[in-house]
């Protein structure tokens, strides 16, 4: 299995809705590539804490510096269609 292979199939993969015989294709690919662990980990480790219901705070400047920069690029994306 190539890494293209498994991205492809990772929602199912993580969901667990994919048949076992690729799961095991799968692990295999894992054992042996660390970069698509690491996805792999991070999304079960987004869902565990989707599924907590926790809320974790941003410190604010964090939350500030995200706000501008979401705001600098809707001007400049509007500014782009205005010229189209």
């Amino acid at each position: 299995m190539k890494c293209e292979d498994l991205l492809r199939m990772l929602n199912d993969y993580v969901d667990q809705d994919i048949d076992p015989g690729i799961c095991t294709d799968f692990e295999v690919h894992l054992k042996g590539c660390n970069p698509c662990k690491v996805v792999v980990d991070t999304i079960r480790k987004t869902i565990r804490l989707y599924k907590n219901d926790e809320v974790y705070e941003v410190p604010i400047e964090f939350h500030d510096r995200l706000h501008q920069t979401l705001r600098d690029r809707w001007k400049k994306t509007m500014d782009e269609n205005k010229e189209n």
